[in-house]
Protein backbone atom coordinates (compact mmCIF):
# COMPACT_ATOMS: atom_id res chain seq x y z
CA UNK A 1 0.00 0.00 0.00
CA UNK A 2 1.05 3.01 -1.18
CA UNK A 3 2.03 6.56 1.46
CA UNK A 4 -0.38 8.03 -0.91
CA UNK A 5 -3.37 5.20 0.08
CA UNK A 6 -1.80 5.43 3.59
CA UNK A 7 -2.69 9.21 4.47
CA UNK A 8 -5.89 9.93 1.80
CA UNK A 9 -8.13 12.20 3.23
CA UNK A 10 -5.50 14.01 5.51
CA UNK A 11 -4.93 18.15 5.93
CA UNK A 12 -1.45 19.11 5.73
CA UNK A 13 -0.60 21.43 8.58
CA UNK A 14 -0.76 20.49 12.70
CA UNK A 15 -2.62 22.98 14.35
CA UNK A 16 -0.85 24.91 17.46
CA UNK A 17 -2.98 23.04 19.50
CA UNK A 18 -1.81 19.43 19.01
CA UNK A 19 2.02 21.10 18.83
CA UNK A 20 1.53 22.67 22.27
CA UNK A 21 0.06 18.95 23.29
CA UNK A 22 3.23 17.31 21.67
CA UNK A 23 5.53 19.73 23.39
CA UNK A 24 3.76 19.53 27.08
CA UNK A 25 4.27 15.88 27.05
CA UNK A 26 7.91 15.53 25.41
CA UNK A 27 9.89 15.75 28.57
CA UNK A 28 7.80 13.42 30.69
CA UNK A 29 9.87 10.63 30.86
CA UNK A 30 12.27 9.50 33.56
CA UNK A 31 10.31 8.67 36.35
CA UNK A 32 11.98 6.24 39.14
CA UNK A 33 15.18 6.21 37.50
CA UNK A 34 18.51 4.71 39.14
CA UNK A 35 21.91 3.78 38.51
CA UNK A 36 22.89 2.49 35.29
CA UNK A 37 25.59 1.99 32.71
CA UNK A 38 26.90 5.53 31.80
CA UNK A 39 27.00 6.15 28.09
CA UNK A 40 29.54 8.99 26.65
CA UNK A 41 28.44 12.69 27.50
CA UNK A 42 29.07 16.21 27.11
CA UNK A 43 28.50 19.13 29.04
CA UNK A 44 27.32 20.96 26.00
CA UNK A 45 24.47 19.50 23.44
CA UNK A 46 24.88 20.67 19.88
CA UNK A 47 24.38 19.81 16.02
CA UNK A 48 25.89 18.14 13.14
CA UNK A 49 24.86 20.20 10.35
CA UNK A 50 25.79 19.19 6.87
CA UNK A 51 28.98 21.91 5.62
CA UNK A 52 28.48 24.27 2.87
CA UNK A 53 29.04 22.72 -0.71
CA UNK A 54 29.11 18.83 0.99
CA UNK A 55 27.03 17.04 -1.65
CA UNK A 56 24.86 14.65 -0.85
CA UNK A 57 22.93 12.14 -2.85
CA UNK A 58 20.26 13.02 -4.62
CA UNK A 59 16.71 11.89 -3.62
CA UNK A 60 14.92 8.37 -5.00
CA UNK A 61 11.65 8.51 -5.50
CA UNK A 62 9.19 7.07 -2.86
CA UNK A 63 8.36 3.38 -2.96
CA UNK A 64 5.50 1.63 -2.11
CA UNK A 65 4.45 0.61 1.28
CA UNK A 66 6.18 -2.30 3.25
CA UNK A 67 6.90 -2.89 6.57
CA UNK A 68 10.52 -2.40 7.73
CA UNK A 69 12.14 -5.95 9.24
CA UNK A 70 15.85 -4.54 10.11
CA UNK A 71 17.82 -1.53 10.31
CA UNK A 72 21.57 -1.22 9.84
CA UNK A 73 23.74 1.84 10.25
CA UNK A 74 27.11 0.65 9.13
CA UNK A 75 29.64 3.08 10.12
CA UNK A 76 27.93 2.79 14.17
CA UNK A 77 28.06 -0.57 13.81
CA UNK A 78 24.31 -1.07 14.49
CA UNK A 79 22.43 -3.99 12.74
CA UNK A 80 19.17 -4.46 14.50
CA UNK A 81 15.75 -6.02 13.95
CA UNK A 82 12.82 -3.79 13.95
CA UNK A 83 9.07 -4.40 16.04
CA UNK A 84 6.02 -2.39 15.07
CA UNK A 85 5.12 -0.74 18.06
CA UNK A 86 1.50 0.53 18.96
CA UNK A 87 -0.09 3.40 21.23
CA UNK A 88 -1.38 2.48 25.09
CA UNK A 89 -4.20 3.71 26.92
CA UNK A 90 -2.21 6.49 27.39
CA UNK A 91 -1.70 7.82 24.15
CA UNK A 92 2.02 6.63 24.57
CA UNK A 93 3.84 3.96 21.79
CA UNK A 94 4.61 0.46 23.48
CA UNK A 95 8.14 0.80 23.92
CA UNK A 96 10.57 -2.18 22.88
CA UNK A 97 11.39 -3.92 25.88
CA UNK A 98 14.15 -3.74 28.52
CA UNK A 99 15.06 -7.61 27.73
CA UNK A 100 15.30 -6.66 24.36
CA UNK A 101 17.44 -3.69 23.97
CA UNK A 102 19.24 -4.13 20.80
CA UNK A 103 15.83 -3.94 19.37
CA UNK A 104 14.34 -0.43 17.59
CA UNK A 105 11.15 0.41 17.49
CA UNK A 106 9.29 1.28 14.36
CA UNK A 107 5.58 3.65 15.39
CA UNK A 108 3.40 0.82 13.08
CA UNK A 109 0.39 3.22 12.45
CA UNK A 110 2.66 6.23 11.25
CA UNK A 111 4.53 6.02 7.98
CA UNK A 112 6.59 3.15 6.65
CA UNK A 113 10.08 3.98 5.50
CA UNK A 114 10.23 4.31 2.35
CA UNK A 115 6.84 5.83 1.39
CA UNK A 116 6.38 10.08 1.86
CA UNK A 117 6.48 11.36 4.84
CA UNK A 118 8.54 10.71 7.48
CA UNK A 119 9.15 7.46 9.27
CA UNK A 120 9.80 7.37 12.94
CA UNK A 121 12.25 4.94 14.39
CA UNK A 122 12.75 4.94 18.42
CA UNK A 123 15.68 3.06 20.39
CA UNK A 124 16.69 2.24 23.85
CA UNK A 125 20.46 4.35 24.67
CA UNK A 126 21.32 1.74 27.15
CA UNK A 127 19.57 -0.50 30.25
CA UNK A 128 20.33 -0.53 33.91
CA UNK A 129 23.44 -2.31 32.89
CA UNK A 130 24.61 -1.91 29.44
CA UNK A 131 24.52 0.49 26.25
CA UNK A 132 21.58 -0.25 23.97
CA UNK A 133 20.86 -0.39 20.30
CA UNK A 134 21.05 3.47 20.50
CA UNK A 135 23.71 4.12 22.17
CA UNK A 136 26.19 5.76 19.54
CA UNK A 137 23.30 7.08 17.74
CA UNK A 138 24.48 11.09 17.79
CA UNK A 139 27.95 10.19 16.36
CA UNK A 140 26.33 9.64 13.16
CA UNK A 141 27.60 12.33 10.28
CA UNK A 142 25.98 13.59 7.49
CA UNK A 143 26.52 10.91 4.70
CA UNK A 144 25.89 8.09 6.53
CA UNK A 145 23.96 5.48 5.07
CA UNK A 146 21.08 4.07 6.95
CA UNK A 147 19.27 0.63 5.54
CA UNK A 148 15.95 -0.60 6.47
CA UNK A 149 15.15 -4.17 4.68
CA UNK A 150 11.50 -4.06 4.16
CA UNK A 151 8.77 -7.08 3.87
CA UNK A 152 8.70 -6.72 0.49
CA UNK A 153 12.48 -7.58 -0.04
CA UNK A 154 13.74 -4.67 -0.96
CA UNK A 155 15.86 -2.52 0.74
CA UNK A 156 15.30 1.15 1.44
CA UNK A 157 18.73 3.32 1.45
CA UNK A 158 18.46 6.14 3.53
CA UNK A 159 21.57 9.16 3.83
CA UNK A 160 21.48 10.96 6.81
CA UNK A 161 21.60 14.99 6.64
CA UNK A 162 21.63 15.86 9.59
CA UNK A 163 21.63 15.18 13.43
CA UNK A 164 20.14 17.46 16.31
CA UNK A 165 20.10 17.69 19.28
CA UNK A 166 17.09 19.39 20.81
CA UNK A 167 17.34 20.75 24.22
CA UNK A 168 14.02 21.53 26.00
CA UNK A 169 14.67 25.67 25.82
CA UNK A 170 15.09 25.06 21.77
CA UNK A 171 12.80 22.57 20.68
CA UNK A 172 11.10 22.51 17.59
CA UNK A 173 8.46 19.63 17.06
CA UNK A 174 7.70 21.01 13.46
CA UNK A 175 12.01 20.72 13.01
CA UNK A 176 12.42 17.87 14.56
CA UNK A 177 9.96 15.43 13.00
CA UNK A 178 8.10 17.09 10.23
CA UNK A 179 9.10 16.43 6.73
CA UNK A 180 11.88 18.55 5.32
CA UNK A 181 10.57 18.36 1.74
CA UNK A 182 7.14 17.82 0.03
CA UNK A 183 7.32 14.69 -1.83
CA UNK A 184 10.28 13.11 -0.14
CA UNK A 185 10.74 9.71 2.10
CA UNK A 186 12.58 10.52 5.19
CA UNK A 187 13.11 8.60 8.27
CA UNK A 188 13.80 9.99 12.07
CA UNK A 189 15.82 8.05 14.26
CA UNK A 190 15.33 9.42 17.69
CA UNK A 191 16.70 8.59 21.35
CA UNK A 192 17.41 10.40 24.54
CA UNK A 193 20.70 12.79 25.05
CA UNK A 194 21.93 15.52 26.85
CA UNK A 195 22.53 15.02 30.69
CA UNK A 196 20.18 13.05 32.98
CA UNK A 197 18.90 15.45 35.61
CA UNK A 198 18.28 13.41 39.36
CA UNK A 199 16.10 16.20 40.18
CA UNK A 200 13.51 16.74 37.63
CA UNK A 201 14.29 12.48 36.75
CA UNK A 202 14.79 13.52 32.68
CA UNK A 203 16.64 13.30 30.31
CA UNK A 204 17.89 17.38 28.93
CA UNK A 205 17.49 16.84 25.08
CA UNK A 206 16.43 14.79 22.79
CA UNK A 207 19.17 13.15 19.66
CA UNK A 208 17.26 13.37 15.99
CA UNK A 209 19.24 11.91 13.46
CA UNK A 210 17.35 13.25 9.96
CA UNK A 211 17.61 11.25 6.30
CA UNK A 212 15.70 10.66 3.45
CA UNK A 213 15.27 7.95 0.94
CA UNK A 214 18.44 7.98 -1.76
CA UNK A 215 18.58 4.00 -3.02
CA UNK A 216 16.70 1.00 -2.82
CA UNK A 217 17.52 -2.52 -4.09
CA UNK A 218 16.38 -6.26 -4.00
CA UNK A 219 17.12 -8.44 -0.91
CA UNK A 220 20.04 -10.16 -1.28
CA UNK A 221 23.83 -8.67 -3.01
CA UNK A 222 22.29 -6.63 -5.67
CA UNK A 223 23.25 -2.98 -5.55
CA UNK A 224 21.93 -0.19 -4.40
CA UNK A 225 20.24 1.97 -7.29
CA UNK A 226 20.86 5.50 -6.83
CA UNK A 227 19.86 8.63 -9.12
CA UNK A 228 22.93 9.91 -10.59
CA UNK A 229 23.20 13.61 -10.09
CA UNK A 230 24.48 14.59 -6.34
CA UNK A 231 22.73 17.88 -4.62
CA UNK A 232 25.17 20.12 -3.29
CA UNK A 233 23.90 23.00 -0.23
CA UNK A 234 24.13 26.18 -1.95
CA UNK A 235 26.51 28.62 -0.13
CA UNK A 236 23.53 30.61 0.90
CA UNK A 237 21.74 27.76 2.64
CA UNK A 238 21.48 28.21 6.14
CA UNK A 239 23.37 25.03 8.35
CA UNK A 240 20.57 23.18 10.00
CA UNK A 241 21.87 23.96 13.56
CA UNK A 242 25.33 24.56 15.28
CA UNK A 243 28.16 22.46 13.71
CA UNK A 244 29.42 19.66 16.28
CA UNK A 245 32.91 20.46 16.89
CA UNK A 246 34.61 17.13 15.13
CA UNK A 247 36.26 15.73 18.43
CA UNK A 248 32.85 15.24 20.35
CA UNK A 249 32.06 11.82 18.71
CA UNK A 250 28.62 11.35 21.08
CA UNK A 251 27.19 14.86 21.67
CA UNK A 252 25.05 14.81 24.64
CA UNK A 253 24.32 10.68 24.76
CA UNK A 254 23.36 10.43 28.84
CA UNK A 255 22.65 7.12 30.88
CA UNK A 256 19.77 5.34 32.48
CA UNK A 257 17.55 4.46 29.26
CA UNK A 258 15.58 6.69 26.95
CA UNK A 259 11.89 7.45 26.40
CA UNK A 260 9.75 7.68 23.27
CA UNK A 261 6.23 8.53 23.00
CA UNK A 262 4.05 9.06 19.92
CA UNK A 263 0.47 10.35 19.73
CA UNK A 264 -1.08 9.13 16.22
CA UNK A 265 -0.35 10.89 13.47
CA UNK A 266 -2.53 14.15 12.86
CA UNK A 267 -1.68 14.73 8.86
CA UNK A 268 0.13 13.23 6.12
CA UNK A 269 3.78 13.15 7.62
CA UNK A 270 3.31 15.68 10.09
CA UNK A 271 3.09 12.97 12.93
CA UNK A 272 2.30 14.44 16.65
CA UNK A 273 5.63 12.85 18.23
CA UNK A 274 5.39 13.09 21.86
CA UNK A 275 8.94 11.97 22.81
CA UNK A 276 10.05 11.63 26.10
CA UNK A 277 13.42 10.45 27.87
CA UNK A 278 13.44 7.85 31.01
CA UNK A 279 13.94 4.83 32.69
CA UNK A 280 9.69 3.90 32.09
CA UNK A 281 10.06 4.56 28.61
CA UNK A 282 12.98 4.10 25.60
Amino acid sequence: MSATNRTAGTGRLLTGVAWAVLLLGLWLWGREATGGYSAPTTGDVAAVGRPLGVPLPPAHEPLDGATPERVEIPSLSIDAPVAPRELDSEGAIEPPPYAKPGTVGWYGSGTEPGTEGAALFVGHVDTETKPAVFYGLSAAQPGAKVRVSRSDGTVAEFTVDDVQVFTRERFDAQKAYGPRKDGRAELRLITCGGTYDHTSRAYTANVVVSAYLTGERSGGRNPVRHLARPEVRSPSEPPAGPVLDRGVRAAGVARHGTGGRVVRPDTKGHSRTDHRCGAEGF
